[in-house]
């Protein structure tokens, strides 16, 4: 049985990816597995640590803004469908499965019109350009999210849910213990901040707004910088030498920060929603602007919808967030309603389930 996935880019693609690839290595352990990423992008470190053979296409994304610089873009899209042909045609996968990120379009194509079954994965509540428009040839399309069809194909969709890190799903600490575990006080809230692995500069800026402001904090602070602010955050603390708050570039084990976290502060990507949601924590989130279709926006919502989560915009945030917390973490009825509807929003094993369509397709074109 050969594999072939592709996509990448960000973290929301490239987890799902290799939680997919983990579960067809369970299931089938002598399956090929070959991963197709774009040149330069975190996926050709990132797969090779898990341990699976990867290949990269010099794909690059469309720039919205300067349209003049396309033309370079252009060129490397041609060569992206010239070596993603060659990929397919030597490596002759079974099937082919498409994440979303910049790779993941020539590669289906190319497989698409090799004859090889496809089968998408879209993490996001507002589908992407690429998989909007690989969907009408993809045998199934993978979704987390109700009311997909004005996007893709009814016929072809399925309620999987996103794969997220299993690490996270099996830390069995109390959340007394993981608070301990993190440096703090086991009998006081904590609130994570999190911007995901690059940071998130209007929550950088919120924090270290209100830092300056406030006297002492009514709750703990677990505060993932991210690595483009460290230096302007860290030099905050050291100024203002807040108590009860950690600050760091990454946070190494995310399984404990969560089940140690009151209250969770974050992007409203579509892996950290996932995450919270197996995990029923009760977050405050601040959907990225700077992303395609505005999807974090619709992501959020979707949540918000529900009261499972509170929203904060972008642009509302320097004003609105640090309040928003303050009353959310305070409020222990309100954490709890929005950690249960969370939890009602879960789709578990999400992993298994993608590789059951994987099966059903292969069974049926033998």
């Amino acid at each position: 049985m050969k594999v072939l996935i592709s996509g990448g880019g960000t973290g929301g693609h490239i987890f799902p990816a290799l939680s997919i690839a983990a579960a067809v290595k369970r299931r089938h352990p002598d399956a090929e597995i070959l991963f197709v990423g774009a040149e330069n992008r975190m996926e050709m470190e990132r797969v090779p640590a898990a341990g699976f053979k990867i290949v990269g296409l010099p794909v690059a994304g469309f720039d919205r803004k300067r349209l003049w610089r396309n033309f370079g873009v252009l060129i490397k899209l041609f060569r992206s469908m010239r070596r993603a042909r060659k990929i397919v045609r030597t490596f002759k996968p079974d099937i082919a499965v498409g994440v979303g990120g910049y790779a993941s379009g020539p590669t289906l194509k190319a497989a698409q019109r090799a004859g090889v079954p496809t089968l998408l994965q879209e993490q996001n509540s507002y589908a992407g350009v690429t998989n909007k428009l690989l969907a009408g040839k993809a045998e199934k399309v993978c979704t987390a999210y109700s009311g997909m069809e004005r996007f893709f194909p009814a016929e072809s969709i399925v309620m999987t849910g996103n794969p997220v890190r299993s690490s996270l799903l099996e830390c069995k600490m109390s959340q007394k213990q993981a608070k301990e575990a993190m440096g703090f006080d086991s009998s006081k809230p904590l609130v994570l901040v999190v911007g995901g692995s690059l940071g998130a500069r209007t929550l950088n800026n919120a924090v270290i707004a209100a830092l300056e402001t406030s006297g002492k904090l009514p709750f703990q602070l677990m505060w993932q910088t991210g690595k483009s602010s460290e230096k302007e955050c860290i030099a905050a603390m050291e100024r203002l030498k807040p108590q009860g708050v950690k600050a760091s570039a990454f946070i190494s084990d995310m399984a404990i920060a969560y089940r140690a976290a009151d209250l969770v502060v974050a992007r409203a990507g579509a892996g950290t929603i996932s995450e919270l949601e197996l995990l029923g924590k009760p977050s405050i989130l601040v959907p990225s602007p700077n992303v395609a279709e505005d999807h974090q926006r619709h992501n959020a919502e979707a949540l918000a919808h529900r009261n499972a989560a509170i929203m904060v915009l972008d642009a509302d945030a320097p004003q609105k967030l640090w309040p928003a917390i303050e009353k959310t973490v305070s409020d222990a009825s309100l954490l709890s309603s929005l950690g249960t509807n969370a939890l009602s929003m879960a789709l578990p094993e999400s992993d298994e389930k993608i590789v059951d369509e994987i099966d059903k397709i292969l069974s049926s074109k033998r």
